[in-house]
């Protein structure tokens, strides 16, 4: 018994692939009526396709269009009381990414709607095409039903289905449900039950049998239609058997007179010749005919696609399902899909009251951290651009922190003038030693942050803009699949007084790009992998170990990778970042400190030994006058552990969580 009660508190998942969401309000209000008793989550699927003869990453704009229009719908899980997520999926045909959405959200049921049969002009041209298959010899394509994507998906029934035809649903008072047993009439019955509950409608369950059976059969048919009834549960609903020689006919003129019809398949959906039947004659028959708004549902069978099976099979997480699906595809489509689906654009997230409301909703708090090393010049405007939109104005930031790598300028005293609280790196947990570095600062600052989600951003940036942050936060808030963000953006380069609007990123385009490109290509669609900009969900970044310097987003994207996998990540456009400079020898060390982290990577993988001592020392060239001579430095980064293998900091969460 308790484990029934604990699997009723799992939410009844409802996917509704929409191909316009301007008419999804009808499908949205049967979703969230359809949860049986359990709390209900709609996600709202959009599919962008690309041509074969296409990357799957020219579909990034197409996918930005579709989050976009994917929002409207999120008003209405307002309105219908219902939680509703949005999710936007690349691919060369809609019905696979539809079947792969229902795995990676384990979906009971997924809804389409339905717009009618195709028009005369395409119904000619579809006929046309089948002819000239024919005559060329070529196999003609089964004869489409609904679409081809809602065909090839209800033959696949990777789960419960539904195809609504709508027809309008502002006034719902009575449903009929047709029925001749067998396991898509009791599915059909037990949605119009629950649809009953949220319309506050009366059902009527109707059996159709053959014209003049005689009275003693007639009351077989009706007490075992009571039975089935009662069998199922549904009381307060009135049964009704009527005589009729066509049965489709029956069901259509009985339907006139109720504003929802709910239809199971045949039970042993007929086949025509040419094998076009999805729910049998009779359900397409009324889902065309009838007046009213028209549901036909199946209930999961047996799935034709290997991968799906092995999928759903699987016990283990999602992020195991999710890497079999990346490994089931090449790797080029993988990192052009990834690069389609995952990449985001800050304006996406403008409107910072729909953020406040889904950090609220989903109970988190958001952390800032500004690593700073004698940023006086900028560390000013970087706090009030940040602090006054996105703390004092609206309330998406709880805590913002300034993180010090001993400033020997005003860095300090500026941001606790404007009311931040400032601590130094060194002084974080100093039982533990302290190392000069970003990586450092950033490793020690997750034991001071106390949000759920943590950010970090550059104090350097002389054009900060609020974009910044909430362009990473919007994906952590919107897409629960993402758990690592990183920015991107123009970087102009200052070449003496002039600002030129491209050169900067040198280290990115000349070493690390390539260098990932060659170890570790599925990271190669990261556009700036060693960007000073990102966020990750505390629960990743607590698990992951630090380079304390240059090397820290290397390593942390790569653990990512390894760990969790390409779907984890997201990246952000920012637009345009302006910062100080560095000089080129500083730019060669930077280099080096990152080609060693990554070959201690690939060390870590391929478990051999690339590095030697001699690989720790770099010779730098010095010049005086004419003269040249070579200076060995000793380079390199040290690795703290995950921050959740440190006593003192778990020792902290746990003081924090009893706290609460």
């Amino acid at each position: 018994m308790a484990t029934s009660k604990t699997s009723r508190k799992e939410p009844y998942r409802v996917l509704l692939p929409l191909a316009n969401p301007r008419t999804a309000r009808d499908l949205v209000r049967i979703g969230s009526g359809l949860a049986n008793g359990r709390p209900t989550r709609i996600t709202a699927l959009s599919i962008v396709e690309v041509p074969e003869d296409e990357s799957l990453s020219q579909g990034a704009t197409l996918a930005r269009t579709a989050r976009r229009l994917l929002q409207r719908v999120l008003d209405m899980g307002d309105e219908e009381a219902v939680e509703i997520r949005t999710m936007v999926r690349i691919g060369r045909h809609a019905a696979e990414g539809v079947i792969e959405a229902v795995s990676e959200e384990r979906a009971d049921l997924v809804i389409f709607g339905w717009g009618g049969p195709p028009t005369a002009t395409a119904a000619a041209r579809a006929e046309a095409e089948a002819v000239e298959q024919r005559l060329s010899g070529v196999a003609p394509r089964q004869p489409t039903v609904f679409s081809e994507t809602i065909d090839q998906v209800v033959r696949e029934s990777p789960c419960d289905i539904a195809v609504v035809k709508q027809r309008g649903l502002e006034q719902v008072s009575s449903i009929l449900v047709p029925v001749r047993g067998g396991p898509h009439a009791e599915l059909a019955l037990r949605l119009a039950r629950d649809l009953a509950k949220r319309f506050r409608a009366e059902v009527v369950v109707l059996h159709v049998v053959p014209k003049g059976i005689g009275e003693r059969a007639l009351e077989r048919e009706r007490q075992a239609l009571d039975a089935f009834v009662r069998d199922h549960g549904a009381r307060h609903v009135r049964g009704l058997v009527l005589e009729a020689t066509s049965v489709r006919t029956a069901i259509i003129r009985e339907a006139s007179n109720h504003d929802l019809v709910i239809m199971g398949a045949a039970a042993q959906p007929a086949t025509s010749a040419d094998g076009r039947f999805l729910f049998g004659a009779v359900p397409e028959a009324v889902v065309k005919g009838a007046r009213s708004t028209v549901m036909v549902v199946k209930t999961k069978q047996n799935l034709g696609l290997a991968m799906f099976e092995q999928l759903r099979a699987a016990e283990g997480t999602l992020a195991e399902a999710d890497a079999f699906v990346e490994r089931s595809r090449s790797l080029p489509s993988i990192v052009d899909r990834w690069f389609a689906e995952n990449t985001f654009h800050a304006s996406e997230f403008k409107e910072i009251r729909r953020l406040v409301e889904l950090k609220e909703k989903q109970g988190l708090t958001v952390s800032v951290g500004l690593p700073a090393l004698n940023e006086e010049k900028t560390i000013g405007l970087v706090i009030k651009r940040i602090k006054g939109a996105l703390m004092d104005r609206a309330p998406l930031i709880d805590q913002l922190l300034v993180i010090d790598s001993d400033s020997t300028d005003r860095t300090r005293e500026i941001a606790e003038e404007l009311g931040v609280r400032v601590v130094q790196h060194s002084q974080i947990l100093p039982e533990l030693g302290s190392h000069v570095g970003k990586g450092e600062a950033l490793w020690k600052s997750l034991y001071e942050l106390d949000g759920d989600i943590v950010a970090w951003i550059d104090t350097d940036i002389s054009n900060i803009q609020p974009r910044f942050v909430y362009g990473l936060l919007g994906p952590l808030l919107r897409e629960q699949r993402i758990s690592y963000v990183k920015g991107f953006y123009q970087r102009p380069i200052r070449e003496g007084s002039k600002l030129v609007s491209e050169g900067g990123g040198r280290v990115t385009e000349l070493m690390a790009r390539p260098l990932i490109n060659l170890f570790f290509p599925e990271l190669s669609g990261m556009i700036q992998p060693l960007s000073g900009e990102y966020s990750g969900r505390r629960a990743l970044l607590e698990s992951l170990p630090f380079f304390t310097g240059y090397a820290v987003e290397t390593g942390l994207l790569i653990d990512i990778l390894e760990a969790h996998g390409l779907s984890a990540m997201g990246q952000v456009d920012l637009e345009r970042r302006i910062h100080r400079n560095q000089p080129l020898p500083n730019l060669s060390q930077m280099s080096f400190v990152i080609l060693q982290a990554a070959i201690r990577k690939l060390e870590e993988r391929h478990r051999i030994e690339l590095l030697t001592e001699l690989g720790h020392g770099m010779k730098l060239i010095q010049q005086e006058r004419d003269r040249f001579s070579l200076a060995v430095r000793e380079i390199g980064d040290q690795l703290r552990p995950p921050m959740n293998t440190v006593p003192a900091y778990l020792e902290k969460r746990r003081a924090l969580k009893g706290a609460k």
